[in-house]
């Protein structure tokens, strides 16, 4: 099974933003305990790589690396075990790095310019972001009948509300958020509290599936 049909199958991947390595382990134990070992680290803090690294040490999560904007960080990411990295947007440098250490990259791209660019990349899926200001569930079935081959992860202003919206589309693979895992519950280390989010997080999504 590759890295997107593992998306697939857990439906959710929680969006993660850690401010200290340290914590990375609390959480990538809440994931696990609540069924759902999947985690995007996001490159937002210092201390990304170093909690890729930690979780990817386990072996029993899936970890990718997120808001990756360089070739740097492409290879900071994957020297720490990320096994797929995510952009906002659809860079080609970004891309290339990515084949080259044979990992894949899920771009931005939420029109139908930045689709086709993705697609003159050789890729089938896509991140769709910010998914809440960009026309939401119904933006990614109208871009899904031109594109009926491309697959979309949407993510950004999505929640228990609104998650059965998006993974009613048949055209999304996974649906990205960071609901079930908040910061102040990390930083409180509440592993309970993150257990009961994540395992609220898989029963929305496995109620939702078609």
């Amino acid at each position: 099974m590759n890295v997107f049909e593992d998306l697939a199958q857990h439906r959710i991947v929680p969006v993660v933003v850690l401010q200290d390595a340290a914590d990375a382990a609390l959480l990538a134990e809440a994931l696990v305990a609540g069924g759902l070992p999947v985690a995007e680290i996001t490159f937002r803090t210092a201390a990304a790589a170093d909690s890729i690294r930690a979780m990817a040490d386990r072996g029993d999560v899936l970890v990718g690396a997120g808001t990756v904007l360089t070739v740097d960080q492409v290879d900071a990411a994957v020297a720490a075990g990320a096994r797929y990295v995510v952009s906002p947007g659809t860079s080609r440098a970004v891309v290339e790095r990515c084949a080259e250490h044979g990992v894949p990259a899920l771009p931005g791209a939420v029109t139908a310019t930045e689709v086709q660019a993705a697609l003159e990349l050789g890729l089938d899926t896509v991140k769709f972001f910010p998914a809440g200001t960009s026309g939401g569930a119904a933006a990614i079935k109208a871009l899904a009948a031109p594109f009926g081959g491309v697959k979309f992860v949407p993510t950004g202003g999505i929640g228990p509300a609104n998650l059965a919206e998006y993974l009613a589309v048949s055209a999304v693979l996974a649906v990205g958020g960071s609901w079930m895992v908040p910061a102040d519950r990390v930083a409180a280390h509440d592993r309970a509290g993150l257990v009961d989010l994540v395992s609220a997080a898989v029963a929305t999504a496995r109620a939702a599936r078609p």
